[in-house]
């Protein structure tokens, strides 16, 4: 019983909480059993129209579960590929078919080749870049269009010349190519230039160097040079320069490729 002297509102409340009450009571009494059931009670069932079927224009592709080819057996198909090719045309087709190289996967696009496959004078990179690989053409980049004001300097431009990479697929992140990845495309740039038949080549770059020209020593002490390069039917002129991206980053070296494209105009007047 509480107490009588209590009459303070707060006492009483506090009375009652010291004696374990923790709940008021209505005067009317509840089941609160029956509205819990009531609130667990089935629902109608609500009709759900099933989703109208999409059309597809074409059968989902079927995931392949073949093994990636080994790099060795990749060049070698590479080769039979490639010396099938009787046309630049029909090499830029093959290539197209040709699974061997896993770059062909993250790359959007196949940078072949831009400029005029008849010039004179072809032009070699590594391999392309974010722009190269959003466009599909070699050098349309800040290094494209420096080689394009190196190239007219000395008169020529896109129409006079032949532009290409040895490895025709961007790397993920512009990364440097593997040297697997290199040889196994090798046999395709080599089919390129043979089939373009230039009569002046220019490396653009140490890998190019290294790769086409079998050079091993630095790009500052190689370039500027002629060497012999054998296309498969003939032999022409070598010569490494300065890649344009390295120019960018290295504007004082301008000079010296200055030097290398004036070499380059002398032997096309000759």
């Amino acid at each position: 019983m509480m107490p009588a002297q209590l009459s303070n509102p707060y006492d009483i409340l506090a009375f009652h909480a010291e004696i374990g009450v923790d709940a008021a009571l209505e005067e009317t009494p509840q089941n609160r059993f029956a509205e819990a059931e009531a609130a667990i009670a089935p629902m109608a069932p609500i009709a759900v129209k099933p989703p109208s079927p999409v059309p597809m224009s074409r059968p989902p592709a079927a995931t392949s579960s073949a093994a990636p080819v080994p790099p060795d057996a990749a060049a070698l198909e590479a080769r039979e590929m490639a010396s099938k090719a009787k046309t630049l045309e029909a090499l830029h087709e093959i290539l197209k078919t040709f699974d061997g190289c896993a770059l062909k996967k993250t790359a959007k696009n196949l940078v072949f080749a831009d400029g005029n496959p008849k010039a004179r004078v072809m032009l070699v990179g590594e391999a392309p870049g974010a722009d190269e690989d959003r466009e599909g053409l070699p050098f349309v980049g800040r290094s494209g269009k420096l080689l394009d004001l190196m190239l007219g300097a000395i008169g020529l431009d896109r129409t006079s010349a032949y532009i290409a990479n040895i490895v025709p697929w961007r790397p993920p992140g512009n990364r440097t190519p593997t040297p697997q990845e290199t040889s196994i495309c090798l046999p395709f740039i080599k089919r390129q230039i043979e089939l373009a038949n230039p009569d002046f080549l220019i490396c653009l770059g140490k890998p190019s160097m290294q790769t086409l020209l079998g050079v091993n020593d630095g790009i500052k002490a190689a370039r500027g040079k002629w060497r012999d390069y054998d296309t498969g039917t003939r032999t022409i002129k070598a010569m490494a320069t300065f890649h344009p991206a390295y120019l960018l980053r290295s504007p004082n070296e301008k000079k010296f490729a200055w030097r290398d494209m004036l070499a380059l105009k002398k032997a096309l007047a000759s």
